[in-house]
């Protein structure tokens, strides 16, 4: 059973302004007083676990234990089928140290010009931690194809080069507030609220 989140401040650990921006806004109906964990000086941990959830439990534990707050965490990324799944949990490393996300969707779309399958999904794992080590954790994913190369300048990281099924858009030409409706994000939000606010 996952334990309500009754209101107060909540650390949002990551340092990613794309991400921040996306939760905040996912969070905002709550009523809760958001703050980031680089707003608090709170460094950013290594993300040694090899899954999604992992990670995401990872970093939100360290946040809260370091703030003495409850922190939510998110770890996502692009999985593409026929490259092994990969960037996978690497997503935000194949963008180098400077965040080059355009290097990183280059450096996917080279890798599929010898591939006929182009399938892939976005995953989201979010993970909601007390300063007494309690932990929940929600996973939600949308499947959709890569496409022949950048469309819009909407969201961040890889939206730009996936369609969801059933779309015509890339998540890089969506307004956000369809994207928040449907993505992988917005699935696993939808399970930690039903999970965390509605008790």
């Amino acid at each position: 059973m996952a334990r309500p989140f009754t209101g107060g401040k909540l650390v949002l650990a990551s340092h990613n302004p794309g991400k921040l921006k996306e939760i905040a806004e996912l969070l905002a109906p709550f009523k809760v007083d958001v703050v980031s964990a680089a707003s608090l000086g709170l460094p950013e941990p290594d993300e040694t676990e090899k899954t999604f959830i992992g990670n995401a439990r990872l970093k939100a534990v360290a946040a809260a234990t370091a703030s003495g707050l409850p922190a939510l965490s998110d770890d996502s990324g692009l999985e593409v089928m026929a490259l092994g799944r990969d960037p996978g949990i690497y997503s935000a490393r194949w963008a180098g140290p400077a965040k080059d996300f355009a290097m990183a969707m280059a450096k996917v779309l080279d890798l599929l010009t010898v591939k006929d399958d182009r399938s892939a999904r976005f995953v989201s794992a979010l993970a909601l931690a007390w300063p007494d080590g309690h932990c929940d954790e929600f996973e939600g994913d949308v499947r959709g194809q890569i496409v022949d190369g950048p469309r819009g300048t909407r969201g961040f990281g890889y939206d730009p080069i996936f369609r969801p099924d059933g779309y015509s858009e890339t998540f890089g030409e969506m307004e956000p507030a369809k994207k928040h409706e449907m993505s992988h994000r917005a699935v696993a939000f939808r399970r930690f609220v039903e999970a965390c606010f509605k008790n």
